[in-house]
């Protein structure tokens, strides 16, 4: 359909132009294909756009980027640069433009897709590719969904048993792990929408930068780390594939978009929305691994409060990072479980309120449990993370917006510029992609067999 109306809009515009003017001025601009339609003029349209009665402000669809974007991200970029070197800055900013594009042309792209907004990146990829596209879409989207609370759990189980060192609560990590995926689940059969998680996502982000203040001060203040006595490099390449896997899992957070703007009363600030948030997260690692990176050099670890002194700031931070990941795990197990409760019709209107809810309740412990094995059989937070990033970030993030955009809109009506920042981004992400995850699983075979 949008290709019909592309046309017959060129066709138009065609002979419009000629018949008025005979300069090649005139035929140029002619030639060029306009979109149908600009994605704002179907805000808050009846027919086309959902209902936003009871949407919430803004400032909660920047909170609930930020909590979830620059939850365990902050504790990786120190290791990225170890392992990439200094020049992994400027991979991190490149990644940060990339991510802030892909994320701006991916709310578009609900506009571009039919005769009602779409609900989710698969309906976008499903509008784009056809069915198939759906299905890929799915499966990847299913994969960080589902394995970054996955490797919260797995990180939480970590801290809770560190916190515990010395005591009889120290029982494992493991054990600790289970007791964080039920005490989380409570709370995660009970959420509704994503907008009732607006103070909780709040409460992120200050322990998110609360966090980044403790490391940088402790880091500082270590006496065991003389920094001029630590090994730092200016690039090292073969460290890059694995620092963009890493990189697009700490800037990761497309596929929640979409309810994160349907939760907005004005979406139409949705670009400027996505690109404060991710800039806050952006700079708030660049804040938090500079000075780790100077301090520990190429023995920075993956989260970096592993390196830092034991003692009350260490504490701290541990126990912050505790509380953002307990708020970030219902954003993206939630935006999993809301859409396919959608898919499979666990509605009120359609069940009723008890049945919905007992539906919904036993749906959603599915889901903790099935995270919850998968942490407690694979507990490796850092190749982990890496494989995560690599293998469903990368594509999510830098891929399958920039393609679907471009197949709904099309290409012609582009500047060179945005199709050569579309095409470097996709590179991006099949560079993490490939490599990325060639290297991450290199990482968890050396992982178990230190276990054996």
């Amino acid at each position: 359909m949008n290709e019909k109306v592309l046309a017959a809009s060129s066709s138009s515009n065609t002979s419009s132009h000629t018949s008025s003017y005979d300069s090649p001025a005139a035929l140029k601009s002619s030639k060029k294909q306009k979109l149908p339609y600009d994605w704002k003029e179907k805000l808050h349209e009846p027919d086309f756009d959902i209902d936003r009665s009871n949407a919430g402000r803004s400032m909660t669809a920047y909170y609930n980027l930020v909590c979830c974007v620059c939850g365990t991200g902050m504790l990786s970029l120190s290791s990225v640069l170890a392992s990439g070197g200094w020049g992994a800055l400027a991979l991190l900013i490149l990644c940060w433009w990339m991510t802030m594009y892909a994320s701006c042309i991916l709310i578009r792209c609900l506009y571009y897709g039919g005769e009602k907004r779409l609900e989710s990146v698969n309906k976008v990829a499903e509008a784009a590719f056809g069915r198939w596209g759906n299905y890929v879409s799915f499966f990847f989207n299913a994969w960080l969904l589902l394995g970054t609370p996955t490797l919260y759990i797995v990180l939480c189980g970590q801290n809770l048993n560190d916190l515990c060192q010395g005591t009889v609560a120290e029982i494992g990590q493991i054990p600790w792990s289970i007791v964080f995926a039920a005490t989380i689940t409570i709370f995660f059969v009970f959420m509704k929408t994503m907008d009732s998680l607006s103070w909780t996502s709040c409460v992120g982000v200050i322990a998110t930068f609360a966090t980044t203040l403790i490391i940088v001060i402790e880091a500082a203040r270590d006496p065991e780390h003389p920094v001029d006595t630590v090994v730092r490099e200016n690039i090292v390449w073969d460290g890059w594939p694995s620092a963009v896997a890493v990189i697009a899992f700490s800037l990761g957070g497309n596929v929640i978009y979409p309810n994160c703007e349907a939760a907005m009363r004005r979406p139409e600030r949705w670009p400027m929305i996505a690109i404060s948030g991710l800039s806050t997260c952006a700079l708030t690692y660049i804040m938090i691994s500079v000075p780790g990176y100077f301090v520990y050099g190429e023995a920075a670890e993956n989260p970096i409060y592993n390196n830092i002194p034991h003692g009350v700031g260490r504490i701290m931070a541990i126990v912050l990072v505790t509380c953002n990941i307990m708020v970030s795990i219902p954003i993206f197990a939630g935006s999993f479980a809301l859409d396919c409760e959608n898919i499979m019709g666990i509605t009120v209107e359609r069940l009723g309120k008890r049945k919905e809810f007992i539906y919904r309740a036993i749906w959603r412990i599915f889901i903790m449990v099935f995270c919850t094995v998968i942490a407690c059989t694979v507990p490796h937070f850092s190749p982990l993370m890496s494989l995560f990033g690599a293998f469903g970030y990368s594509t999510t993030i830098f891929i399958i917006p920039v393609l679907c955009y471009y197949k709904l809109t099309g290409l012609r009506n582009k500047p060179f510029y945005e199709l050569i920042g579309g095409f470097l981004t996709i590179l991006m992400g099949l560079v993490g992609l490939i490599f990325g995850t060639w290297d991450a699983i290199e990482s968890l075979i050396v992982a178990f067999r230190g276990e054996a």
